[in-house]
């Protein structure tokens, strides 16, 4: 199990490079899909979870009360986030790093392998839709975080994290399904 989480992490963290690395600063400003974003913040957010999901692989404490501005503080963030997705699909291969709990909620840690595996796949589709950029998911790791997000989804929603799920067809995609799940329209375009 170890194995294909980490290596679902490497393959939704390549695609979410491309979509970082296609991101022109001039964008930056531009909204989001997730309303409190626009581009920089969600790309400080994201690195933000890459980062601190490297510590929960590790049974390590994270910390997510404050999102530094990595945008401002290292023009070679693009570099700095393809570095960074590299180290978490290595954080979660590492043995152990899928037993037991982990985090501040004691959460089995495959759970929360997921909850970044998911950030990543959500989070690039956010971006690319943003900056008008073309991002196809694989189809293997949507398929393996849907069900995860699907239980958490009512929690996620009581903590703000999630937003109501969006009314789609019945035979979408799986992917307009777990955008759906997550409170995000999956026509969303930039106005």
């Amino acid at each position: 199990m170890t194995q294909q989480i980490s290596e679902l992490m490497a393959t939704a963290g390549d695609r979410a490079t491309a979509v970082l690395d296609g991101i022109e600063d001039a964008q930056l400003g531009a909204p989001t899909p997730c309303a409190e974003y626009d581009v920089r913040a969600l790309v400080n957010h994201l690195l933000q979870v890459v980062v601190q999901f490297q510590a929960l692989a590790a049974k390590q404490p994270a910390d997510f009360s404050a999102t530094p501005d990595h945008v401002a503080e290292d023009p070679e963030w693009r570099k700095r986030f393809a570095v960074e997705v590299r180290r978490l699909a290595q954080a979660w291969a590492e043995p152990g790093a899928l037993e037991g709990p982990t985090g501040m909620m004691g959460m089995p840690a495959p759970t929360v392998a997921r909850m970044a595996l998911g950030d990543l796949v959500v989070h690039a589709w956010d971006l690319a839709q943003a900056t008008g950029q073309t991002y196809v998911p694989d189809p293997d790791t949507v398929a393996d975080v849907a069900p995860a997000f699907a239980e958490l989804a009512p929690g996620g929603r009581q903590m703000g994290v999630f937003g109501a799920p969006v009314d789609v067809a019945e035979h979408v995609s799986p992917l307009d399904a777990l955008l759906a799940l997550t409170g995000r329209d999956p026509h969303w375009a930039p106005r």
